[in-house]
Formats: structure tokens, C-alpha cells, sequence
């Protein structure tokens, strides 16, 4: 894991020359300093590197000693624009911190005044913390937890689980009390200790629509976005992977590429997923088809010319897999420019299979899959593109219909609304094309959206509110779902998640008054489609962010361009009626191939396999359905008054027996419990020095329950 962190505070030597303990007290006797850390300036606010880093990824440009900036990641900015950032940002232009290519974290010092950017998606999130009298901020939330000795925040597990898709239920909140995020698309500045956070980008008002860019003109867009993205990858200097272990020489049937995957140890060079899916193969194919910079320091490489290596996950378990989207991988493959390598998983790459890993940040669904992303991606190179954030970018969301109808854009809802009863009619067994169903869904949608669009946002909170404490009596439907169920169940301010209905009424509870204090505090006016998309973009990206963490491989790097900055910002200046089409992302991204030259795509591009994912959730929980009861017999969840175990036992041994439940509830029940887990079991700390916390995060391994106010 890397991250970065540093503090702001009024004292003249504060860290670097006097060490402070954890009261914020001076202490000359030592120093605190995060471990396995490099600094990239000192007092009077110090800022770390801390993690395995590479040298290109930690650029710090100034222009004097008292204005300069640090960015962390993969950035295509020059030094000089660089430095015209720093004049930016003296000036207040924030935003223009955000504006270059690639995925990255800035940090500008002018003066005593430091401004840490975060991104527009939150897949580069910034946390803060009060301490010693400032403020201490990083891109990680369990070290500042480990400065303050934080203990857990359980009113934010229940949170997650209830409302994972209403930031107006999580706030500023993390796992850690104390411990807060600043919201995507929003700056931390500090100056001398005290701490603002403001947004960068404008946000679209409820009274006036905002003008309506040309679809051609906003694709194109989008077109250049994607291959300045995939073209600062590609100019990065390239790095050969450090092998854990020694080769242990020629094995039958095992080329040098099968045996460094066996040992955990990606490719040297540039890779991308080619899942069959339109994003992963747009992302293959612009890589494959942009010059690179010639190869590593070593040698390793080829340079411009390369062949890009395309890695495809073939599941050879019962129902997991996916015979036409192979179909489609293959036949993008045979594309010249790309080297394919069909990675095979059976039962042990299943998820649940392997429950053992790493402590991440965060809890995330991610964590009962990371084994099998991990074999995947240990076949992969050193720099590997995903597809990850596509459909949330580009996709509309269902209550962006909503939008439509205040723009008085009625005329446009014909086409999705007609696609989804054509959709909920193929999936009904003997229904006839010329049912009144067919008429009854249109209707029905309509309806909802209008709803949407008439209610108030405080009205929609308090509604939702009212409804949460009942969600764990609501009636079981089916795990699935359809279109239209999912589509009417989005066409609201909030809704609860698939985990809710496990969670006890005091955790409900709570997770209620949450949403009843949004409903009374001043908000910016956002129109309700655009909100629940932002919304939906960001728990991705966190969960994304999670994912990264838990199925990180030493030496390897994962890319996902579609979560940068840029291309965010270009995938929202599509016009609504245009992303409520069906199959909006494929067209889309059928568009940008073509704009790069791209024109002969395979049969069923941008076919949708989702069904395909459920099916191997469900094998692996049957699978591993006895060492997921044992894990609730006593679980820590429990222990915080979040659900009961014998409810938990029951859905468990349900959804093994092939009963519709909510497999994506379950995971998130699961990773939470496991991340708990580990992060109870967890010693040490992220800090040395004679003056560091000598404790753990979540002191004293309590799990507080949660307090509810009269």
C-alpha cells in the first residue's frame, strides 16, 4: 500500500525537529515519522512518501523554498506545467491541480498554506484528522488512525452496510472515529493548523438546465480524453518487475511467462484486461494501437512496436462462464499488436475460496474475490490497464430520467423506457409481445421519474429515512432482480443496500437519524439524477480503491483510466438523452475506436455477461458455505450490534441452497466481518520514533456499540 501524509500546525518545529506525542505535546528526546518513509520537505509541515514508490511517481517541483508542489502518482504534466500549476494555485485556481492527465494526488505548499487536491471519482481519496494542535491529512485513513489511537466508528460500518450508495448517510466519515474524508471533487486547505474544504467543480443547478453540448462534439471529447489517458501510461518510464523469489528453473510444461506468474510476479512492459467487454477492449486496443517510450533503464521492453499483452479470465466452473465473451476476447486479440494469454481459474479461484489476504484501508466487497483477481492479474505486466469505472462514468444512471423530465425532454424517454420492457419481457418466460405488460412498464417508469422529479430533496431524505428502520422486514425477492426492478428501485433520493435487510433495528436506527440531520442541513441544490450518479461513481471508486489494496502484486501497477480526472470530466459533458440510450457505452466507445481508426469490432460488442458474475458468487459461496457459518458463529459484527449471527447463519445456508437472496448483501456482510477481523488482529503501528502512538488503531481492540439519542 502506498500513501502519502503529512500535518499543517502554528508551531514554528513541529515533527521533523521536535518529535510530538500523541497528545500533541513537544518532545525533543525523539522524532515521528511514518515508517518505510521518504520526505519530501521538512518543517514547519513536513510531507512523506511513504510505501514502495517508484522514483517517477514522487515528483516535487518548486520555484522557490517557499512555493512548491508534490505530485504522487502517474501524472503527464511536464515540470514546467508543473510549475505553472504552482502559480495556479497561489492565484486560487484549484482546479487547474486537476487538470492534467493521469491518476494522481497534489499537494501545494505556498507559504504556510498547503492544498491537497482530491479527485473527481474518489478512487484518490484525502483524510484529515485533528492533531497537536493542527491538522494531520493523508491518502490513507488507517495511519491517521494510528496517530490519534482512533477507535472504531461503528455508526459508519452501519452506514456502509445500510446506505452504501447515499453519501448523505456516510458524510465525511471513515471506519475510524476522528478520522474524516473530504468529499470527490473538493480540496483540503490548511493554513497554519486551521482547515477548509471547498469544491473545485461547478455544480449544475436545479432551476436553469445547463446547455446541451453537441453529442459529436462531446464524444470527441471523450476520444481525446481516453487516448491522452492511456498515452501518459504509455510514455511513463517502464519499470521491470522485483521477483520475490528466485526461478527455480525449466518446468514441463511451464514457459518463463507461467513460471514468474507462479512466483507471484507480473511481466515487465504494459498490459490490459481483455475481458470481451467494450471498456477493457477499448482500452486494449487504443494501447495497442499509441506508440510507447522505449523500455526500462534495464533494457527490458521493446519500446514503440511492442506487443501490448492482453490477459483474458476464462472460468471453467459450472455456470461462471461466459462462451461468447471469450469468443469476443479472441477474436479482439488477433489483432497483431496484441499477445494473448487466456488465464484459467476452476473451484480454487472461485470467490470465497481463499479468505485470507491483507488489511486494507477499508472494507470493501473486493476482499472475498481478491484471490481470484489476484490469479488473473499475476499474469499480467508491470503497468496493466482495466476497463474498472466504465459503466459508471459513462452509463445513465436510471434517475437521470428524472432529469429529462425537468428539462421537459419527454420525447427521450421513449427509447429506454421501450428497451426496458423489451428486456423484462425477454426474461418472462411465455409473455407475449403484444401483453399489457408491455405497456404497463413504460408506464410504471414514467411514473417513478416523475415522482423523482417532483419530490424535494429534504423530502426524499426524510422520506427514505422513514423507510430504512423497515428494511430488515421487508419481503425477500428474488437475488437477482430484473431491469425494470432495479431501474424503479434507483428512481429515488436514497435506497437502502442488499445488506440492509440482515442489519438489526438499532443499527437501522441510527443509519436513519443520519439521513434525518442531511435532510435538515443546507445543501447545494443538484438535480437528483445527477446526484445519485456522482453518488454511485464514488462508492465505485472506493471500493475500487479497495480492490487495488487487496489484490495488489508486488511490482505491479493497475491503471484505470476511465476514473481520471479528465476523463470523468469529459464522460459528464455527455447530454443526458444521449446516455439514456440503449447501449449508450458501447456506441460511445464504438466511436472512439473509430475516431483513432479502430472500425472492425467483433459481433456483440458491448454485450453485457452480469449474469455470469452471480453465477460464480454463488458457486463459491456453496462452495465455501461451512467456513462462512463458522465465521459468523461469533462474529464481531455481532459484537458491535450491527446483526444478529443466527440471521446471517440462516441467509448463508439459503443462498447455498439456491434460494433468491441478495448475493452482493452477503459479500459485503462478509468482507466487513473479515476486515474486522484483521484489523483486530492487527499489531503494531504506521509510526516510529521514541514519541509514536505505541498502540494499534481501534485502541484496546474494543468494538464499541452504537449509541442512539433519544
Amino acid at each position: 500500500m502506498r500513501w502519502l501524509v503529512g500535518w499543517s500546525s502554528i508551531a514554528a518545529h513541529f515533527g521533523t525537529v521536535g518529535a510530538v506525542d500523541s497528545l500533541g505535546d513537544l518532545d525533543d528526546g525523539g522524532t515521528i515519522t511514518p515508517v518505510g518513509s521518504q520526505l519530501l520537505w521538512g518543517d514547519p509541515d513536513p510531507l512523506w512518501a511513504v510505501g514502495d514508490w517508484r522514483p517517477d511517481e514522487v515528483r516535487v517541483v518548486s520555484v522557490d523554498p517557499f512555493n512548491r508542489l508534490a505530485v504522487l502518482g502517474c501524472c503527464g504534466a511536464t515540470d514546467d506545467e508543473l510549475r505553472l500549476g504552482i502559480v495556479a494555485a497561489r492565484g486560487g485556481a484549484l482546479r487547474h491541480l486537476t487538470a492534467w492527465p493521469g491518476s494522481y494526488t497534489a499537494v501545494a505548499q505556498i507559504g504556510r498554506r498547503i492544498t491537497i487536491a482530491g479527485d473527481l471519482a474518489g478512487a484518490r481519496p484525502v483524510f484529515h484528522t485533528p492533531w497537536a494542535g493542527g491538522t494531520a491529512y493523508a491518502t490513507a485513513a488507517l495511519p491517521l488512525a494510528d496517530l490519534i489511537e482512533a477507535q472504531l466508528d461503528v455508526g459508519h460500518l452501519a452506514a456502509l452496510l445500510a446506505c452504501p450508495e447515499t453519501p448523505e448517510a456516510l458524510r465525511d466519515s471513515t471506519p475510524y472515529e476522528g478520522v474524516k474524508r473530504i468529499p470527490p471533487g473538493h480540496a483540503l486547505i490548511l493554513r497554519e493548523g486551521s482547515r477548509e474544504i471547498t469544491g473545485y467543480e461547478p455544480v449544475a443547478s436545479l432551476a436553469v438546465a445547463a446547455p446541451q453540448r453537441d453529442p459529436e462534439h462531446a464524444v470527441r471529447d471523450v476520444k481525446d480524453a481516453l487516448v491522452e489517458a492511456v498515452r501518459t501510461r504509455l510514455t511513463a518510464p517502464r519499470h521491470a518487475p522485483e521477483t520475490p523469489l528466485p526461478d527455480p528453473g525449466p518446468v514441463p510444461g511451464m514457459g518463463p511467462a507461467d513460471r514468474r506468474a507462479a512466483r507471484g510476479a507480473p511481466l515487465p512492459g504494459i498490459g490490459a484486461d481483455l475481458s470481451g467487454g467494450s471498456a477493457s477492449a477499448t482500452l486494449a486496443l487504443l494501447a495497442a494501437g499509441l506508440p510507447g517510450a522505449p523500455g526500462t533503464v534495464l533494457g527490458h521492453g521493446t519500446g514503440a512496436g511492442e506487443r501490448l499483452l492482453a490477459v483474458t479470465f476464462n472460468d471453467l466452473t459450472t455456470g461462471g462462464r461466459d462462451d461468447a465473451e471469450l469468443e469476443r476476447a479472441g477474436l479482439i486479440a488477433e489483432n497483431p499488436r496484441l499477445h494473448h494469454v487466456v488465464v484459467a481459474g476452476g473451484a480454487e479461484a472461485l470467490p470465497y475460496a481463499d479468505l485470507d489476504g491483507p488489511l486494507t484501508d477499508e472494507p470493501g466487497p473486493a476482499l472475498v474475490g481478491a484471490a481470484r483477481h489476484k490469479r488473473r492479474l499475476a499474469a499480467g505486466s508491470a503497468d496493466h490497464l482495466t476497463g474498472a469505472g466504465a459503466r459508471q462514468v459513462l452509463d445513465a444512471h436510471p434517475a437521470r430520467l428524472a432529469d429529462l423530465l425537468l428539462d421537459r425532454r419527454r420525447r427521450h424517454l421513449l427509447h429506454p423506457v421501450t428497451e426496458l420492457a423489451r428486456s423484462e419481457l425477454a426474461r418472462s418466460e411465455g409473455a407475449s409481445a403484444f401483453s399489457l405488460f408491455s405497456l404497463f412498464v413504460p408506464l410504471t417508469v414514467y411514473r417513478a421519474a416523475r415522482r423523482l422529479a417532483r419530490t424535494p430533496y429534504r423530502t426524499g431524505m426524510e422520506d427514505a429515512a422513514a423507510r430504512l428502520p423497515a428494511a430488515n422486514r421487508a419481503a425477500p425477492t428474488n437475488g437477482y432482480g430484473g431491469p425494470v426492478d432495479a431501474s424503479l428501485a434507483a428512481l429515488t433520493w436514497s435506497r437502502p443496500g442488499p445488506a440492509a435487510r440482515w442489519l438489526t433495528g438499532e443499527a437501522l436506527a441510527q443509519v436513519s437519524q443520519r439521513l434525518h440531520a442531511a435532510a435538515t442541513r443546507p445543501t447545494s441544490v443538484q438535480r437528483p439524477g445527477e446526484a445519485r450518479a456522482r453518488a454511485a461513481l464514488a462508492r465505485y471508486a472506493a471500493d475500487h480503491r479497495v480492490f487495488e489494496q487487496a489484490a495488489e502484486i508486488r511490482s505491479q501497477r493497475l491503471h484505470a483510466p476511465f476514473l481520471d480526472n479528465q476523463v470523468v470530466r469529459a464522460c459528464r459533458e455527455l447530454p443526458e438523452a444521449l446516455r439514456v440510450q440503449p447501449d449508450a457505452r458501447a456506441e460511445v466507445l464504438r466511436t472512439v475506436l473509430a475516431g483513432t481508426g479502430i472500425h472492425d469490432l467483433p459481433p456483440g460488442w458491448g454485450a453485457t455477461s452480469r449474469a455470469t458474475y452471480a453465477a460464480a458468487d454463488r458457486a463459491g459461496l456453496r462452495s465455501a458455505v461451512g467456513e462462512l457459518v463458522s465465521l459468523f458463529d461469533a462474529p464481531l459484527l455481532a459484537d458491535a450490534g450491527l446483526v444478529e449471527a443466527r440471521v446471517v447463519r440462516k441467509a448463508l445456508r439459503a443462498a447455498a441452497d439456491g434460494e433468491p437472496v441478495p448475493l452482493d448483501g452477503l459479500a459485503d456482510l462478509v468482507s466487513t466481518e473479515l476486515w474486522l477481523r484483521r484489523l483486530l488482529s492487527r499489531r503494531g503501528t504506521c509510526w516510529t520514533g521514541t514519541a509514536a502512538p505505541r498502540r494499534r488503531a481501534v485502541a484496546g481492540g474494543v468494538i464499541p456499540r452504537p449509541k442512539l439519542s433519544t
